[in-house]
């Protein structure tokens, strides 16, 4: 194994459903850079500066310590000095800095040359221009992990600082002896004997405590997920829930059952769920339209017909009735047939008999009948569209799917299992989405519910440039939409909360210039710049944040 070797996609390992992340077999932490920075803040402004690099400098070196004994232990190195190279490697792939093309490491002649370095950023954003170096966690996260690889006490120091103003930052590596005197302060600062000593013992304590931690959990097998997942379904929000629990409770038994809800809300999942969880599993389930046929077609498609009924009827046929026997029909948009039809449809319900047109013989039906609608029925009774009868006797047990908007809990989940489905079709690397584009999927309202999400992800699928959908890649009329004052039924979201999405999303929307941006939000660029600088999308350089 060499340094250029380490990958980021291969050492990082995560739970799609949630839980532990793993970086190199072990367990790791995202932590944000401006958080951070406020905890340095923190600690200088409660025991000063002094006090502060003590302790950040000392986290570092236990973090670097014990990166050297993963590393060690989970690689084979092609040599040893494969593997002090890949202290600065693992410690860039980690989002720390970015290391200069050319650059060896800390312990090269020249040192090892630091771009982005997060610490010199969030100094500078906190306290403004330093008169010394300030990357005190880097420092120490280096010493210790070359102390633990070479078995010697390595002291690394900065000798160039973007904190200070240089153009970048510089880490240099030596032994304890290697620096005698000249910098006696920061050996105080970093004691790598002393510090070797507690770690040994600490991290023995720790390394037992885990092992036990993970056989307790492999004898107690993998958690089950806190939303159970259902087949077909998506059902994180609670109103989604009650609906996929109500339906495996009427599955069980063979009642007709009325599915209503919004064109494109997933009223055929749920027919299909109560399908599945049915003893009619194993047998057919035939979904049709009824209002896609025309009413003088719909009575044979559902009841069949016998030769010479009507011009064109050149032999028997069997209608879905027949067709589903055994299984499960649905009849979908039932709002939409005649009265006529209705009055056929409720005898074939009540009798359980169907009689194909053209026939005198009644013949059995073995079916379960389900309807589903985006109609108000019970306002159609009332107002003579539709037959009282025939609504009580289909709405035995009423599933009411929720629209999309009133269940935003669900939009993510659903919007990363349609991508999965559309990537698959087309047979594209696409791995996820990028956070601007999963945030602006929340706020829209999805008119068109699950359908339309569907085809927003197929969308981004065919338009995607690179490996995650971005907000350009989705469909106009969601990248305009502007952030919401308040959800549903929640309480009122503060101003500066929506101002600030309102500023980020205008942003984007002009592509990243700050002075047409601020043109059209009619304010001065200056505003602006100090906007997105206390959003922290604005560096201590004044460079823009990806």
């Amino acid at each position: 194994m060499r340094a250029e070797d380490l990958d980021h996609g291969e050492l990082l390992a995560w739970d799609p459903e949630g839980g532990p992340l793993r970086f190199a077999g072990q367990r790791a932490l995202l932590m944000d850079a401006v958080a951070m920075g406020i905890l340095r803040k923190f600690l200088v402004d409660a025991v000063g500066v002094l006090a502060a690099r003590t302790a950040l400098t000392q986290f570092g070196f236990a973090h670097g310590w014990r990166m050297a004994d993963v590393l060690g232990s989970a690689f084979k190195w092609d040599s040893d000095d494969e593997r002090l190279r890949a202290c600065t490697r693992f410690q860039a792939l980690q989002g720390l800095f970015r290391v200069d093309a050319g650059s060896e490491g800390p312990l090269a002649r020249d040192g090892v040359t630091l771009m982005e370095s997060y610490e010199a950023e969030q100094h500078q954003l906190h306290f403004g221009r330093a008169d010394a170096p300030v990357c005190w966690t880097l420092c120490g996260l280096a010493s210790g992990y070359l102390s633990r690889t070479l078995g010697d006490d390595v002291l690394v120091l900065e000798d160039r600082c973007a904190g200070r103003g240089d153009p970048a930052c510089r880490l240099v590596g030596r032994t304890r002896a290697a620096w005698g005197d000249e910098h006696a302060d920061d050996l105080r600062v970093l004691d790598p004997a002393r510090l070797k000593a507690s770690l040994n013992g600490t991290l023995h304590h720790v390394m037992e405590t885990i092992q036990t931690a993970d056989q307790k959990l492999h004898a107690r097998g993998r958690v089950a997920p806190t939303v159970a997942a259902s087949p077909g379904t998506v059902s994180r929000s609670r109103a989604m829930q009650r609906v996929v629990e109500l339906a495996g409770r009427v599955a069980r038994v063979d009642s007709t059952v009325l599915i209503t809800g919004e064109s494109g809300s997933g009223k055929e999942r749920i027919a299909r769920l109560v399908h599945d969880g049915s003893i009619r599993a194993g047998r057919t389930f035939i979904a049709v339209n009824c209002g896609a046929i025309p009413d003088a077609l719909l009575e044979s498609e559902l009841f069949g017909h016998v030769r010479g009924a009507f011009t064109g009827a050149t032999h028997d046929r069997a209608g879905l009735f027949e067709a589903a026997g055994g299984g499960t029909l649905l009849l979908d948009e039932i709002g939409e047939i005649s009265l006529s039809m209705q009055v056929k449809l409720l005898r074939a319900l009540q009798e359980r008999e169907v009689r194909r047109v053209g026939e005198n013989q009644s013949r059995h039906m073995d079916v379960r009948v389900l309807a589903s609608t985006n109609r108000d029925l019970a306002h159609a009774v009332a107002e003579g569209t539709f037959r009282q009868d025939l609504y009580y006797r289909l709405n035995v047990v009423e599933l009411h799917v929720p629209p999309l908007r009133e269940r935003r809990e669900d939009v993510l989940p659903l919007a990363r299992a349609l991508l999965a489905d559309a990537v698959h079709r087309a047979r594209r690397h696409i791995t996820g989405l990028a956070p601007a584009a999963a945030d602006q999927l929340l706020r829209y309202e999805w008119p068109g519910n699950v359908r339309e999400l569907e085809n927003a992800m197929e969308r981004a699928v065919a338009l995607a440039t690179g490996s995650r959908v971005e907000l350009m890649d989705l469909p106009e009329e969601v990248r305009q939409v502007v952030p919401h004052a308040s959800e549903p039924g929640g309480p009122v979201r503060a101003l500066e909360e929506v101002e600030k999405e309102h500023v980020i999303a205008a942003l984007r929307a002009n592509g990243g210039n700050q002075t047409r941006t601020a043109a059209q939000l009619r304010i001065g660029s200056a505003t602006l710049y100090r906007k997105l600088k206390s959003y922290g999308m604005i560096n201590g350089r004044g460079e823009r944040c990806s």
